[in-house]
């Protein structure tokens, strides 16, 4: 397998629209310095752009106007490309390590995101309990351990908007006994990009009822 970058598809401008300059420094970034920081692994960038970065912008159309937080955001996948394409959304990115947080604050600087902070913390230890409209990961975690994280931090009547592997459906029959303790009600899977001929995106969709 090659090293180099995978050339853009065509499906970032779609998924990008306007803001598809700033997906492409971004992008760009990630590739120079991603594996060297422990963001991707070795064998990513031929992937880059279809397998991460557009797989997370799909999300956006799921967002509404208010306030998100990105539990363990990382390498800014899913955070950052959404903070890219929904100028209209703030959100928190809340990441534990160090390293990363370093460079989520540069890249949230160098593409002057004025709609991001950042915050060093793991999702559990957060200061922003009940505060957020929506919540957003994208964890490789089963939703039994990835809910009590991620709903703490929703408003009454917030939602969780995880992105998930293709299990997901089998995690939710798991997860039962943790959606009655969290109070999580309506949840759904959305299969995203079917239509515009990328890697589909899996996402978890629920809301956190008001205690």
């Amino acid at each position: 397998m090659t090293d180099e970058l995978e050339i853009e598809p065509a499906v970032a401008s779609v998924v990008f629209g306007d803001r598809i300059d700033l997906g492409r420094a971004f992008t760009s970034a990630l590739a120079r310095h991603g594996e060297e920081l422990g963001l991707i692994g070795p064998l990513e960038l031929p992937r880059l752009w279809t397998r991460h970065v557009v797989n997370s912008g799909l999300v956006a159309s799921l967002l509404r106007p208010g306030t998100v937080a990105d539990v363990g955001s990382g390498a800014g996948l899913p955070g950052l490309v959404l903070a890219i394409i929904r100028p209209d959304v703030s959100f928190t990115l809340i990441e534990p390590m160090e390293r990363r947080v370093d460079w989520l604050e540069r890249q949230v600087r160098e593409l002057d995101l004025s709609n991001v902070v950042v915050e060093r913390a793991r999702g559990e230890e957060s200061a922003h309990k009940r505060q957020f409209d929506q919540v957003t990961a994208r964890a490789v975690s089963a939703l039994r351990t990835l809910i009590p994280v991620t709903a703490p931090l929703a408003k009454p009547g917030g939602e969780l908007v995880l992105m998930k592997g293709a299990g997901v459906d089998g995690e939710i029959g798991a997860a039962q006994k943790v959606f009655r303790k969290y109070l999580i009600s309506d949840p759904e899977v959305l299969v995203l990009g079917e239509d515009l001929g990328t890697e589909v995106t899996r996402v978890f969709r629920a809301t956190v009822d008001a205690r």
